[in-house]
Parts: structure tokens; C-alpha cells; sequence
């Protein structure tokens, strides 16, 4: 492994800022292709490609291919990093593998766990429950249907009792609970939990399940959090899980259920920043097969997704606080529903901290609608 300050490394994603922000904390030089490009992206990375097309079709070998092999040029990366967008398409990390050290968890190991029948059966080897994955919704009850290798809620709809899911869709049973993610570092045999935390959703008509944001650590009673630091591991265990990943639990008084896991750095890689970028440090050391300490975070943090009320377009010189990520880029159009920025907070606590989030999102899009 290269030494901090020594290395470049690619990072893909569909949006990469999190992971350009951390690598460069910890002495990395970060080579970025996203679908943003915001300012704050930019301005970590030592090299940068905003892929075309924005968010139409996602992340695809025809956008990555090019802008991969253009931020490798000259350069010798110690190997790739991806986050979000590559859960349903196993085959575009294959094809990048052949070319770059994967620096996370294998296509094969994607497809495990992002296939609602092969992650049904990583949780009964686990012992976890999981409510089972259907063609259908059953007669009665509450019933949502989710994509095939779908992240972050937008992809999830309410299904009427009795109706099938649609193409490369599945039903799966609406339960109780609160949703809570454990974000854990693993290196193939056992896992180490970094914290957990409380998620929630920001609703939108077309988007019911659309994702919000999260706070640590989770309010949770210790007898709940020893049982989903314990469930965790067993399912790091069964699906050999390298690197930082989470997995979204369902969590009521007395049981919990899995959700999904999701097998690479995701949207609580924030609520873990610090100073010298220790949670891409652990991600890199377990990847190669350490599983390191902890080195401990703030008390307590949260991060939410800002939506744009309406259609706006950040103006030159746009006065950005310093508690503000993922800004976007001067005269970029941002439609109504959009992302517009990520608003970060830390706190003594979980409470204080989720206030302050929700003060700054307001003072966030004031200043927009001043614009």
C-alpha cells in the first residue's frame, strides 16, 4: 500500500465528494469521476471528470470508461474506490477491475448482496431476519415494492396488497420500525462497528422513501445496539465484506430486521470526517486485510440532503458556509426536487445535533430563495 502522501487513487461514484474530501485528509491524492462535479469535489481532488449526462441512466461504461482512463493517464493510482451507483451493475465494476485494483469489495460480492434471493439466504446462514423478497404483494397488509439493486429510498414505492412487481423490481412487506444503519469496517472474516445511526426520509409526492439524512450516535437502548453490532458481524462474516459498508436495519423495542447492506462507503461517510481522514484509512488498511482500532470521532454528528423547493440556479460568488458540501457549481440549473447541497452538523449529542441541521437547512435555502 502506498504511503499517505505518496499515493493517487481513483475514486467512481455517483457522487464523489465524501470520499475526495476523506482521501485527501488522509494524504491522498483523490482522481475523481462523478456525475456533479461540485465545487467542493473539485477543489479536493488533484484531477477531476464531471461525467455527461448528469444523472440520466446513471453510471454507465460508456461515461466511465473514458473518464477512468483519462485520470489515469500519466499517473499510477494505487487502485479504485467507488461508492454509490454501482449496486445494480456488478459487470461495470468488473470491467473496471480488469484494468484497476479494486480498493472495496468484488463484483461478486455486490451481486451477493444486492440480489434480494442471494441476500435472503446470507441472512438465514447469518441468523439475521430479513423480510423475504416477493414476485408480488401478498393479500393483506402493507406492501412496498424496491428495485433489484436499488440505494438510497427513491426507488421505493407502496404496492397495492395482491399486485406484482414490476421488471426488475421486488415486493417485500411493510414493517415497523425505525431505520437505523450500521457503518462498519471489515476485512473478509470480521467487522468492527463504527457507530450507528438513526436515518430518515425527506419525502417528496413522486418520491415517498426519498432519502434525508442521519444522525449519531443512534438513539438506541444497549441491549438493541449490542444485538445490530452482533448481526452486523455475522453478516460481514457470511459475505466476506471488505472495506466500509453499512447495513439498514428496521428497529423496533424488542426485534429488528435487515433491510439492505450496502457494500461500499455511502451517504455516513460524513458523520465520520475528522481531520486526518481515518475512516478512508481504515477503509484502504481493511481492504488490505487489517482490521484497524477505531480512532474515534466527534460525539455526536448528522448530515441531511438539502432539496431544491424550486427551480434555481446558484448565482457567482454564492456565499456558501463552511457547514455546507456537495455545492453545486455557479449557473448550474437545479431543478425543483433536486439535491442542491448536503448541510453537516456536530454536536455534544445526537438531538443537538439534528437541530442544528435543521437551523442551517432552513438558513440554506433562505439564502437560496434571496438569490
Amino acid at each position: 500500500m502506498s504511503e499517505p502522501g505518496q499515493g493517487f487513487v481513483l475514486i467512481a461514484a455517483l457522487a464523489g465528494r465524501a470520499l475526495a474530501q476523506a482521501a485527501r485528509r488522509a494524504g491522498y491524492q483523490p482522481l475523481v469521476a462523478d456525475l456533479f462535479g461540485d465545487d467542493d469535489t473539485r477543489a479536493a481532488a488533484a484531477a477531476s471528470v464531471r461525467l455527461a449526462g448528469g444523472l440520466t441512466g446513471g453510471l454507465t461504461l460508456h461515461k466511465l470508461a473514458a473518464a477512468v482512463a483519462e485520470l489515469a493517464r500519466g499517473r499510477t493510482p494505487m487502485g479504485l474506490v467507488y461508492g454509490s451507483g454501482f449496486e445494480d451493475r456488478p459487470a461495470l465494476l468488473e470491467t473496471l477491475a480488469a484494468r484497476h485494483r479494486l480498493l472495496g469489495n468484488a463484483p461478486a460480492t455486490l451481486r451477493a448482496v444486492k440480489r434480494p434471493d442471494s441476500l435472503q439466504a446470507l441472512c438465514a446462514t447469518a441468523g439475521v431476519p430479513h423480510p423475504p423478497p416477493g414476485k408480488a404483494a401478498g393479500a393483506a397488509g402493507e406492501w412496498l415494492e424496491k428495485r433489484a439493486g436499488g440505494s438510497g429510498g427513491a426507488h421505493v414505492r407502496a404496492l397495492a396488497p395482491g399486485a406484482p412487481a414490476a421488471r426488475g423490481h421486488y415486493a417485500q412487506e411493510k414493517l415497523p420500525g425505525l431505520p437505523v444503519s450500521a457503518v462498519f469496517v471489515a476485512n473478509g472474516k470480521q467487522a468492527r462497528v463504527l457507530g450507528l445511526c438513526d436515518e430518515w426520509a425527506d419525502p417528496s409526492p413522486e418520491e415517498p422513501y426519498r432519502y434525508g439524512g442521519a444522525a449519531r450516535p443512534a438513539a438506541l437502548a444497549p441491549a438493541r445496539a449490542a444485538a445490530l453490532t452482533e448481526a452486523t458481524g455475522a453478516l460481514a462474516a457470511a459475505a466476506g465484506l471488505v472495506g466500509l459498508n453499512s447495513a439498514d436495519f428496521l428497529v423496533t423495542e424488542h426485534s429488528f430486521v435487515l433491510l439492505e447492506i450496502n457494500p461500499r462507503p455511502g451517504a455516513t461517510l460524513d458523520l465520520f470526517a475528522d481531520a486526518t481522514g481515518s475512516a478512508f484509512r481504515l477503509h484502504v488498511e481493511s481492504c488490505g486485510g487489517a482490521l484497524p482500532e477505531s480512532p474515534g470521532f466527534a460525539p455526536a454528528a448528522a448530515a441531511a440532503v438539502v432539496y431544491a423547493t424550486r427551480p434555481v440556479v446558484p448565482p457567482q460568488h454564492f456565499p456558501w458556509p463552511d457547514w455546507a458540501a456537495d455545492r453545486q457549481p455557479a449557473g448550474q440549473a437545479v431543478g425543483a426536487g433536486a439535491p442542491l447541497c448536503t448541510v453537516l452538523a456536530e454536536a455534544p449529542d445526537a438531538m443537538a445535533a439534528r437541530t442544528l441541521l435543521a437551523q442551517r437547512s432552513a438558513t440554506l435555502l433562505a439564502m437560496m430563495e434571496a438569490t
